[in-house]
């Protein structure tokens, strides 16, 4: 099987690593060999020591999208949840991927409000008060993804069934074969 990248962007507590975390075991169970890079374990790991500057987003961004081609070029699938604030970073980390993969972009489309009552560690409440400098969507930017693959309202909707729709959307793309249900 090829491999490829699914790149869930959205605002922190949107929801990208819970439904990746749904995601996964699927994609294992259809027999894929499956990386994920989520954005927190990586700046722990493969980026420890940046901060939240654009420029040091910028080299979390464009590290995440090179380890990811690797992956994916070797038959990996690769899903990746990282806020990826910048359009111009989520291109050049498609760019990458897409000289050997596909590249899936799934906006996990939740509102800054949804975002911040989901909120359990209370940064955007620290945000709000102006306790945390470049804090994206509230203090730094978030540029929406402008053709995602996938956009994804998750407000009313369980994790569960926003990572069916996801599945639906690998299906519709070729990505991974149907389904089998036992009768």
């Amino acid at each position: 099987m090829s491999g490829f990248v699914l790149w869930f962007t959205g605002l922190s507590g949107a929801g990208k690593t819970t439904i990746a975390n749904n995601v996964e075991p699927e994609l294992e169970r259809r027999g894929f060999v499956v990386d994920h890079l989520d954005g927190d374990i990586v700046r722990t790991h493969l980026s420890k020591g940046l901060g939240f500057s654009k420029e040091d987003r910028d080299t979390n961004i464009a590290r995440i999208g090179w380890v990811a081609s690797r992956l994916a070029r070797a038959g990996a699938v690769v899903i990746v949840s990282a806020i990826s604030p910048y359009e111009e970073l989520r291109r050049h980390a498609r760019s990458l991927v897409e000289q050997h993969s596909p590249f899936v972009e799934i906006f996990v489309a939740t509102p800054l409000e949804e975002c911040a009552r989901r909120d359990p560690k209370g940064l955007y409440a620290a945000a709000f008060a102006g306790e945390i400098e470049e804090f994206t969507g509230v203090s730094a930017p978030y540029e929406e993804p402008l053709e995602p693959e996938l956009r994804l309202e998750t407000t009313g909707r369980t994790p569960s069934e926003s990572a069916v729709t996801v599945l639906d959307r690998l299906e519709e793309l070729n990505l991974v074969p149907r389904a089998e249900f036992d009768a």
